[in-house]
């Protein structure tokens, strides 16, 4: 019996959908995964919000091992520094905290179950992600009780803050997701300012890039550098739910910001190439891309009054198939 192939195709690029890559143990759930991180060797690392904080698997989705049990309460975002070590953001908890790729805590920013005043810029209120600098340097989006990023040295230490609640160049509307160059630039998906917006390594605006709709995921390709993936949110308000031409969708842009590549199935649902809440997202040596979803949060949202359907995907594997020579 022939199995149908899901492909996604846009501006130069084709990807293969890969329908239940992640082969889990039976008993395992993975609840909603919140971010991804693909280190040097294509290991895959979940944060999730089920049972297992953090699964593990290689890259044909073997199963390897989960730990975190008793350590993350709300898992929001992880990265991986040069060092090969993970940073794992907990919004719920106001903590960020770099761990080894078995699990164990080398450093904690932040008092655990205690969050600063809103909007006080001071760390953290909900903190969301973090970036690495190739010197080690550590960034931090706080941004759904505060509205800044600040940087800490590699110890630790708070080196400085910068942003407030704003549209203007420099200010935040949700700062959700950030990714650093090999410059030590620093890229910021300004979700609810349908921005990204980047900065130098000491906070100064560089420059924006705009014609986004609620950039949420964001990760910018270690193998090939002048590529980002962007996660895009679909409309969440009543008036506008069923909007075409907004998301959800993976989008692909160059360091410009030129948007090469919109990919999507469909708007927002179940299926082959569809998505629903983009919420995580890393590429692999190979240009494989990894997609987390928060749907259980997102469905009330997108499909009111429709109740939510058991297994809802929250992992996504789309195989590189050919990316235009041009494509850099």
């Amino acid at each position: 019996m022939s199995v149908e192939q899901h492909l996604l195709s846009d501006g130069g690029f084709q990807f293969e959908v890969l329908e239940n890559w992640a082969k889990l143990p039976h008993d395992l759930k993975l609840g909603e995964v919140a971010a991804v991180a693909v280190d040097q060797t294509d290991t895959v690392f979940l944060f999730t919000r089920g049972e297992h904080p953090v699964v593990v698997l290689d890259q044909n989705g073997e199963f390897l091992r989960v730990w975190g049990h008793g350590l993350f309460k709300h898992p929001h975002g992880i990265d991986i520094g040069p060092d090969g070590n993970l940073y794992c953001t907990d919004d719920g908890d106001h903590t960020v905290r770099k761990c080894t790729r078995d699990g164990r805590v080398l450093l904690q920013i932040g008092v655990p179950g205690r969050s600063t005043d809103f909007m006080s810029g001071q760390p953290f209120n909900q903190c969301t992600h973090t970036a690495l600098s190739p010197q080690g340097d550590i960034y931090v989006s706080d941004g759904y009780g505060n509205a800044c990023i600040h940087k800490f040295a590699p110890d630790g230490r708070l080196l400085k803050t910068w942003g407030r609640s704003g549209c203007a160049p420099g200010e935040f509307y949700l700062p959700h997701n950030l990714v650093c160059d090999e410059d030590g630039w620093v890229y910021v998906a300004d979700r609810e300012n349908h921005r990204v917006q980047i900065f130098n390594g000491e906070g100064d605006f560089e420059t924006q890039w705009n014609n986004l709709h609620r950039p949420c995921a964001l990760c910018r390709s270690a193998h090939t550098p002048g590529l980002f993936y962007i996660g895009e949110l679909g409309p969440f308000l009543a008036p506008h739910l069923g909007f075409p031409n907004l998301g959800p969708r993976l989008s692909v842009a160059n360091a410009r910001g030129e948007v090469l590549a919109r990919l999507s199935a469909g708007p927002a649902g179940i299926g082959p190439g569809r998505f629903i809440a983009p919420h995580g997202i890393a590429v692999d040596s190979k240009g494989d891309v990894y997609i987390g979803e928060v749907c259980n949060t997102a469905w009330n949202w997108v499909f009111p009054n429709t109740p939510l359907p058991p297994d809802v995907p929250s992992l996504h594997k789309l195989r590189l198939v050919k990316r235009s020579q041009g494509v850099r």
